[in-house]
């Protein structure tokens, strides 16, 4: 267990934190969702499908991994897929439940794994949605575009 201050922890994922990552998955789908007329259900089934699609991607192509569950007093309110690599901390995925998102948990994570960069002397890379609302957040602590990846860009945080 990572312990961030003020009752934060990163730890790693059990097969028992499955439903909880499904959870937090399913919150970054939701605007996207709301856009169809498909039921309760459908949505589910389509969430499952495509959350168990990205976790075998994940783990076929970042063998070692660490996949990390993000609490807060005790609670699941996130996680944190993390590769790293001999020169770069590679952030496969950093997501937070909708009640988490806006507290500063997110930047609370992302300075620490910064602070680990500096002190190793890696850099630090995402793909960023070009769309998404946390990428306003890349760029205040640093991070810059380094490559065009579709509807993604590869962002880098490079130490002093």
């Amino acid at each position: 267990m990572h312990d961030l201050g003020d009752g934060m922890t990163l730890r790693p994922a059990a097969d028992s934190d499955r439903g909880t990552l499904l959870a937090v998955y399913a919150g970054t789908r939701e605007d996207e969702l709301a856009l169809t007329d498909w039921a309760p259900e459908q949505k589910l089934s389509f969430v499952t499908h495509q959350f168990e699609a990205q976790d075998q991607h994940y783990r076929l192509h970042y063998p070692g991994a660490q996949f990390l569950v993000v609490e807060h007093a005790g609670e699941p309110i996130g996680r944190l897929y993390r590769h790293d690599r001999p020169t770069e901390i590679r952030l496969m995925d950093i997501s937070l439940l909708g009640s988490a998102r806006g507290r500063g948990f997110g930047s609370r994570i992302l300075r620490a794994l910064l602070e680990e960069g500096q002190r190793e002397h890696k850099r630090v890379t995402i793909h960023v949605e070009k769309m998404n609302r946390a990428r306003s957040l890349y760029e205040l602590l640093g991070f810059t575009v380094i490559a065009d990846v579709g509807v993604y860009d590869l962002m880098e945080w490079r130490p002093s």
